[in-house]
């Protein structure tokens, strides 16, 4: 480019290449119609996120909104959120990358704008905090009774559960509020503080997952963090999973075990490991996405010296496996897979 262009002029090109936008950063999504559906600003699979792809009726092309949690704003908003960026101007380093333009000028950034997104992430972070402390102990609860239903007994402090959580579905309003007993898991990043709240919504009368376009949701901050399960053990082995109740059925195996939720495949691949770790068995879902996370994750840990080997379940996740095979058949596949001396089937 022969001349610095403004935010408006990168956001309106994001705009007109919307559909190629939503494909190439999230691709768990899908079109509807004239808008691409995915499940929140990172990227997971679900339907609360909508953005727009063409122009119409007054409203421009790569304008969302976010169901589930109120947000909204145009693609360089949902681009700075899905990479969890530290400045708007690596933001927009990344929009010109992918527009194929040389990057922007540092002085053409505005720092309130950068301010205002810091300020956002911050009062996402402080509602999870709160949500979280608002819980109670999951034990004789419709979250105990949902994962004992799952053959899961490996609980811990990172859970807790409310009986009444809000949410917003799509027929839902500021004037007509919905609320659902929630399971709640604290997000953590490697220093321990808590960073987002994951909730999954349960049906009061079954017990099971609520009947919800997308039953679980994330506030706040999950890039590189996760839910974490501590035994006391080793603290330098570590086994990182996709969502909360795979990573805890593998958990219920091998109590033992160190665990490490990031509750999406997509986030398995973004997780960043404390600097006492030296290794981590993965243990990824059986599927194409699954696959790719694990790669991710073991490629980067690769590089920083962390042993690494994925685990990969017989059937789709390894909850399925602790259903079909029961507690002590997961565990002892799991021991002849990871190898480990010390530990006997």
């Amino acid at each position: 480019m022969t001349r610095d262009v403004s935010v408006a002029e990168i956001s309106a090109e994001l705009g007109a290449r919307a559909e190629s936008f939503c494909r190439a950063y999230f691709a768990e999504g899908h079109r509807q119609g004239s808008y691409w559906q995915v499940g929140n600003t990172s990227g997971a699979a679900g339907r609360s996120l909508v953005i727009r792809l063409h122009a119409g009726d007054g409203r421009k092309a790569g304008r969302w909104t976010d169901y589930a949690t109120g947000e909204f704003g145009d693609l360089i908003d949902l681009l700075h959120a899905k990479l969890r960026s530290r400045s708007l101007h690596e933001t927009l380093l990344e929009a010109q990358n992918f527009l194929g333009n040389a990057p922007l000028s540092a002085q053409r950034i505005s720092n309130r704008t950068s301010k205002d997104a810091g300020t956002a992430n911050t009062k996402r972070i402080a509602s999870a905090r709160r949500l979280f402390a608002a819980g109670g102990p999951i034990l004789g609860t419709t979250a105990a009774a949902y994962l004992h239903s799952r053959g899961i007994t490996r609980f811990g402090p990172a859970m807790r559960y409310h009986p009444r959580v809000y949410f917003r579905g799509a027929n839902t309003g500021p004037d007509q509020p919905s609320y659902a007993p929630a399971l709640m898991a604290k997000i953590t990043d490697n220093r321990g503080n808590i960073t987002g709240c994951a909730r999954t919504y349960l049906d009061p009368i079954t017990g099971g997952i609520a009947d919800l376009s997308n039953p679980k949701r994330i506030l706040g901050q999950l890039y590189g963090n996760a839910v974490r399960f501590w035994s006391g053990s080793n603290l330098e082995d570590l086994i990182v999973g996709e969502g909360l109740e795979n990573t805890l059925s593998v958990g219920t195996s091998l109590p033992e075990f160190n665990l490490a939720s990031c509750l999406t495949a997509t986030h398995l691949g973004l997780f960043i490991p404390s600097s006492g770790i030296k290794r981590i068995w993965i243990a990824q879902d059986n599927d194409a996405a699954g696959e790719r996370a694990a790669h991710t994750l073991s490629a980067k840990l690769d590089l920083v010296g962390i042993e690494c080997q994925c685990l990969v379940p017989k059937l789709g996740d390894f909850n399925e496996d602790l259903l079909a095979f029961g507690k002590d058949g997961l565990r002892d596949t799991l021991l002849s897979a990871m190898n480990v001396e010390g530990l006997s089937n």
